[in-house]
């Protein structure tokens, strides 16, 4: 016998990413998003977006735009001033006030008696630390005060995906939770200990350890998600040279050995800026481990990165391509992105990674909007 798909609103929608990894079993009822790249993206994936994708600043929204009563919210707001790329301004800031405009549509439709059975809000692991616990207390005291229980797990992409992105993931439910999805698991990370103890007992008493378990073992790296050798552009040697003129002497040793192995390797480089001997220094750092740094939108200096390959004793150098950066989130090869590298670049480093929502929802959402499902399986 058929399931009803499970509803849900997504707001800073970005491309779809939370709703193609939420899959098939889930119907989108509700997506907003206010930047007009994303907006066309998103349009030109999801045939229904006609329907209920509404483009514009989350503020001008009110409780009856949206249809119905969602099983899950989906928040994934700007996350520029809780980040360690960022100005670390937390909720005061301009951007990630946004949660604010998300926030009040939830208390209106809890006045209706339409709240969402489950929230969860993803955001960078910084939220767990943002002006010493204040910011993520706060939102817990948003949570709470509409009569949710809530908990979070930071999950690195990088377990899915050969691209090291942890973030954290507030899940949040109005009933009771399944026993099941209860207990000690993998993703209760030091900073979601530390954010928990750092709680006031009122909203200690509301937490829930959200159990989550780890996924098979990756079986794909950097080099298997790039295209091939004759079909990109690579940097002439002049550049290649900048790049090493970059690195520190650890680093540069580090690619040295590479090369002098002689046979294939491929890493990853990000321009870091660092303090070295009480001045900033721009750094370029390669990770030759199998993973792609953390993507970046373009708006950040270190948004796009540069792939490094030695083979045979010789070095090149080249920037990674949108439908590479379209690959280490996870998105399927006929995803459409922008034609511009920059608005794809965008899509992809502002999005949340695919696989793990899918992993999210199938081991701890699915089973907590339908609990029947996991009694029947204990």
């Amino acid at each position: 016998m058929s399931r009803e798909p499970l509803s849900f609103y997504e707001f800073f929608c970005g491309g779809g990413m939370a709703r193609l990894g939420l899959g098939a079993g889930w119907s989108c009822a509700f997506a907003n998003d206010f930047d007009p790249g994303k907006a066309a993206t998103y349009r030109a994936n999801f045939a229904d977006a006609d329907r209920h994708f509404h483009a514009g600043d989350v503020w001008k929204l009110q409780a009856c735009d949206l249809p119905g009563r969602a099983d899950v919210a989906w928040a994934s707001s700007p996350c520029q001033d809780f980040s360690l790329a960022g100005a670390r301004a937390g909720l005061a800031g301009g951007k990630s006030s946004a949660f604010y405009g998300f926030w009040r549509l939830i208390e209106a439709l809890a006045a209706e008696g339409r709240a969402p059975k489950a929230i969860v809000i993803e955001n960078v692991s910084g939220l767990l630390s943002s002006h010493g616990g204040a910011d993520f207390a706060a939102v817990a005291e948003a949570l709470a005060a509409q009569g949710y229980r809530f908990g979070a797990l930071e999950i690195d992409a990088a377990a899915f995906l050969p691209q090291s992105r942890p973030r954290v993931f507030i899940i949040a439910t109005r009933e009771p939770p399944p026993g099941a999805l209860v207990g000690p698991g993998p993703w209760q990370s030091r900073a979601v200990k530390a954010a928990a103890a750092g709680l006031p007992e009122h909203l200690a008493a509301r937490w829930i350890w959200w159990r989550l378990p780890e996924p098979p073992a990756r079986n794909a790296d950097l080099a298997a998600l790039l295209e091939d050798d004759d079909q990109v552009a690579w940097h002439p040697a002049e550049r290649t040279e900048r790049w090493l003129s970059l690195m520190s002497p650890l680093h540069r040793a580090r690619l040295a050995a590479a090369q002098a192995r002689g046979e294939r390797v491929v890493g990853a480089v990000f321009r870091r800026m660092r303090n070295e001997a009480g001045r900033s220094v721009q750094r370029a750092e390669v990770r030759l481990d199998g993973l792609a740094g953390c993507l970046r939108t373009p708006r950040g200096g270190s948004s796009r990165q540069v792939i490094v390959v030695a083979d045979q004793g010789r070095l090149r150098t080249r920037l990674l391509t949108p439908r590479e950066a379209a690959r280490l989130m996870g998105l399927p090869e006929s995803y459409r992105l922008p034609k511009a590298a920059t608005g794809a670049l965008q899509v992809a480093g502002d999005g949340v990674a695919v696989p793990v929502v899918r992993w999210l929802a199938e081991q701890l959402l699915e089973p907590l909007l339908r609990p029947a499902a996991v009694l029947a399986a204990e």
